[in-house]
């Protein structure tokens, strides 16, 4: 198992975000938990380009001090949607590795968390999604929040991904010792 922590980037980290506290809280519990439990941590950027703001270089471009990778700690670039497209590495990592669970945090719900859980699951990662550890924003479509709970509640769980509580999330990785 690994946990894959994408697009926490400074520039889209913040109180703008459905439940952001709790998400912060979570991800940061995860994190911590992880390396606690000997279980790989693997960060995503997400790149939009030169002259965007939200590019290598950028402040925002930066992950959350929160979640700050460690030295030791892969960190993968991505300028599409899906972690797993194959210009970002982080598939060939991870088949070399022969790894088949990826629990996966991070933002947005809507975006690149959606997409990443579809694309690991075609690829045929066991994807897991804990409880209030993915948020997005709102827009002129619907809230952060219903965003949220379509996805969590609806659209992944025993679709594409197992949705669990932070409390199975957390036991999951204790369990990989």
């Amino acid at each position: 198992m690994i946990l894959l922590v994408v697009d926490t980037q400074k520039g889209i980290t913040d109180e703008r975000l459905f439940a952001f506290e709790k998400v912060e809280k979570n991800i940061r519990l995860l994190i911590e938990t992880a390396r606690s439990s000997h279980v790989e941590v693997v960060f995503v950027q997400h790149d939009d380009g030169p002259g965007t703001g939200f590019s290598k270089g950028d402040e925002a471009y930066e992950i959350y001090d929160k979640f700050a990778p460690e030295v030791s700690e892969k960190v993968f670039c991505k300028s599409v949607n899906s972690s797993f497209h194959s210009s970002a590495g982080l598939l060939q990592y991870l088949r070399e590795k022969g790894e088949k669970q990826v629990m996966i945090v991070g933002l947005q719900t809507d975006y690149c968390i959606d997409a990443t859980i579809k694309s690991g699951f075609e690829h045929g990662f066991e994807m897991i999604v804990p409880a209030y550890a993915n948020s997005t924003f709102d827009n002129k479509f619907f809230s952060g929040e219903t965003a949220y709970r379509y996805y969590n509640e609806l659209m992944w769980h025993k679709r594409y991904a197992k949705c669990v509580s932070i409390e199975e999330a957390i036991s999951l990785m204790q369990s990989c010792n």
